[in-house]
């Protein structure tokens, strides 16, 4: 017997997600603006000071704007309609915007290693105070920024990229503060290039799980969160389905999932089941997008049972 396809779309739950995500334009808009005064002062101050930490910091601030345009970026992209050509809009740009950011992350760390060593060998002195007073600038700047993006990061890696860029920024305000108060106590030079470092390895952490997660979805691994076992064994569980067969799921953007797959139901009206599995399929794996494929032949075509 002939298969029937039917194409099931909650709309409904996929307007709600893009909603979620045009929050964050206002974000990104403030963001942007914060952080490019933020590097214009601290070049200006770094080279009054005598200060290299604060003219490198402005450098990879400035990496950080260019971090929250690509990341801002992909998520206006994520929100274009379907065209003709993209069928599911641009919804993969807020993955590669992810993808882009954890990269930027692991270039910044290592100009930040390739700093901190130079000045270990060749300590500089610095205006202490200065460095001090903008740095802390810097924390007010980089953790109000960061809070704008908090409310994201759990549920879309694109956001989850942005708060951690200015996060990691807060941690190097900070560490560039103590170690300033620690110079003009202590005259000792190693402590600025020291912190450094260490801060280097903080983010360098929180960069790799973004990094690996960016590029799960690129290749469209299983969301985290999701697990395929689960999915398999709750559309067998519906009434009337024999078996399951040819399940997908993939990410299509940060934010929303899809699937595909062909149940075997000999007895079941059509409709009734797919709008059952639909239900099944949004509320307990929030997936968006699912395309059914109903078989009512017991030995069904099956591709790769």
């Amino acid at each position: 017997m002939a298969a029937t396809h039917s194409h099931a779309h909650d709309h409904g739950h996929g307007h709600g997600h893009a909603h979620g995500a045009a929050d964050f334009s206002r974000a990104f808009a403030i963001g942007i603006v914060l952080n490019l005064g933020f590097v214009i002062v601290e070049t200006v101050y770094g080279f009054i000071a005598g200060s290299m930490a604060l003219v490198a910091d402005a450098g990879h601030n400035l990496s950080d704007v260019l971090g929250l345009v690509v990341a801002w970026a992909g998520a206006t992209m994520a929100r274009r309609s379907a065209s003709r050509r993209f069928t599911y809009g641009l919804k993969k740009a807020s993955i590669l915007a992810a993808l882009a950011n954890a990269l930027f992350l692991l270039v910044a760390i290592g100009a930040i290693v390739a700093e901190a060593i130079r000045r270990l060998l060749d300590p500089q002195p610095t205006e202490g105070m200065t460095v001090v007073i903008v740095a802390g600038i810097g924390i007010l700047i980089n953790g109000a920024t960061a809070l704008l993006f908090a409310g994201g990061r759990e549920h879309d890696i694109n956001i989850r990229g942005a708060f951690l860029h200015m996060a990691a920024d807060t941690a190097i305000s900070a560490a560039v503060v103590v170690a300033g108060l620690l110079i003009l106590w202590t005259g000792q030079l190693w402590v600025d290039p020291a912190t450094s470092l260490a801060v280097a390895v903080v983010i360098f952490w929180g960069s790799v799980g973004l990094l690996r997660e960016s590029v799960w979805m690129t290749l469209a691994g299983v969301p985290s969160g999701i697990e395929l076992e689960d999915v398999e064994q709750a559309l067998g569980s519906l009434e009337g389905v024999t078996a399951v067969h040819d399940l997908h799921v993939w990410p299509l953007s940060t934010t929303e999932n899809a699937l595909t797959a062909h149940l075997v139901a000999p007895d079941v009206p059509n409709d009734a089941l797919i709008r059952r599995a639909r239900t099944l399929l949004h509320d307990r794996f929030h997936i968006e997008h699912s395309t059914l494929q109903i078989e009512h032949a017991a030995d069904a075509d099956c591709a790769d049972c």
